[in-house]
């Protein structure tokens, strides 16, 4: 079966490796120059299969305003916000409103997380592959009694599922942190040993020379114009050349490339792509920011990832690097770089790491995350058809991304997936 893959960053490589390994035909579309350019090229760098939850949070809701309100508050808001923008909050208020939604998508969250996590292991055991990858664990920092309380409720359901964590005392968190050494308070921490790091841009590029050898097509510069459905399913994809330009559309010659099925993987363009069908997938692109350094001094840097909770700022080792990220905003596709983020996440690293690194040399980055308004992805079938979703996964496409393929592939095979798909069903927007 020749199956068409639509977008070739993380989620897109990695649905393609899942295929091609059950010996399907696969042919992968990306606009930009190369794999892995947008979202997955300067994220976190953290796989924090212990660690993920749902957007519409309560919690994060309520918090919402008075973070608005603080110069160095974690989420951001540009004004006037579009009617995009404020559809987008509405139904994030509006999931987050019922909390048995919210309890019922972490858990299939965590599991999914949990199943990734295997999925990259066995990934890495069949290929050789160079991303920085380490396995030192995930630790979220507590500043305040507070702080350390919502952690250790956090606790309680990782007991529940089975996901190994341990609470470390100020002096156990500097054994495993010796370069935590910064004057910003500290009562405790919460610590996911079996979580991991890895550059995935290094690691999307990796496994799609992998993919290549495997036989996959990978068709980069190009973009996807219409979908050809005839008789309920969708015949073939129409293709353009893209320009060197932001917006594309080099004004080529289109062609059409036939395919037996489909997989949207497009992340924020995947919302565009399904209107063309009449279908709602109601994903929005939150943008995040990142700084990338050369580490100055290895003693003095974090071992793994290590998130601080007064910026919500996330610093993480990769390798000879250190990768810090932050901020949560709506902007739509707003590429600007506002240096008042950079300069929070600098105080950030500088008030828990200081001396790690010259952050003033550090190669500042921003990108989008394909944000359902719920928090899950959007991983299945809408209807009995030859398309078929893996987007939307958020903050969280490189932890999820190995698990959410071989999910998407026993689904394209007609086997029972491996974990039930309810809480990512494409059809769950649908008024």
């Amino acid at each position: 079966m020749h199956v068409v893959v639509i977008g070739g960053g993380v989620v897109g490589v990695t649905t393609a490796q899942a295929l091609v390994a059950r010996g399907h035909r696969v042919t992968v579309i990306e606009r930009c120059a190369d794999v892995g350019l947008e979202t997955s090229r300067a994220n976190a760098g953290q796989r924090s299969y212990g660690y993920v939850s749902p957007w519409a949070s309560p919690t994060m809701v309520r918090k919402a305003l008075p973070w608005l309100l603080q110069a160095d508050g974690p989420f951001k808001l540009h004004l006037p916000p579009s009617l995009r923008t404020l559809r987008f909050l509405f139904a994030t208020w509006r999931f987050a409103q019922a909390s048995d939604r919210y309890e019922r998508n972490k858990r299939a969250m965590l599991r999914l997380g949990a199943y990734s996590r295997q999925c990259f292991q066995a990934l890495e055991v069949r290929h050789d592959l160079a991303f920085d990858g380490a396995q030192g664990g995930l630790i979220d920092l507590a500043s305040d009694t507070a702080a350390a309380d919502g952690l250790k409720a956090t606790a309680g359901l990782l007991s529940e599922l089975d996901i190994d964590h341990q609470w470390l005392t100020p002096a156990q968190l500097r054994e495993h942190e010796p370069g935590l050494c910064g004057e910003a308070p500290l009562v405790g921490a919460l610590r996911l040993p079996d979580d991991g790091t890895g550059d995935c841009h290094r690691f999307t590029r990796a496994l799609a020379d992998c993919c290549r050898d495997a036989g996959v097509t990978f068709r980069c510069r190009t973009e996807v114009t219409d979908l050809v459905r005839r008789d309920g399913l969708i015949q073939a994809l129409v293709l353009a050349p893209v320009g060197d330009g932001e917006k594309g559309g080099a004004g080529g010659a289109t062609e059409i490339l036939e395919a037996d099925a489909v997989v949207m993987c497009a992340g924020c363009l995947s919302r565009p792509l399904a209107a063309t069908l009449g279908i709602e997938v109601p994903i929005y692109p939150v943008k995040g920011y990142s700084l990338t350094v050369d580490v100055a001094d290895p003693s003095r840097a974090p071992r793994s990832t290590v998130i601080d909770d007064r910026y919500k700022v996330v610093a993480t080792r990769l390798g000879e690097r250190l990768r810090v990220t932050g901020f949560v905003e709506l902007a739509d596709f707003d590429r600007r770089i506002p240096a008042a983020r950079l300069a929070t996440l600098r105080r950030a690293v500088e008030s828990r790491f200081p001396g790690a690194a010259d952050l003033a040399q550090a190669e500042p980055w921003t990108g989008f995350r394909p944000m359902t308004p719920d928090g899950p992805p959007v991983i299945g079938q809408l209807r009995r058809d030859n398309l078929y979703f893996n987007t939307g996964h958020g903050t969280f496409g490189w932890t999820l991304s190995a698990g959410s393929a071989e999910l998407i592939a026993q689904v394209i095979d007609d086997e029972s997936p491996a974990l039930a798909l309810d809480a990512f069903a494409p059809g769950r927007f649908m008024h």
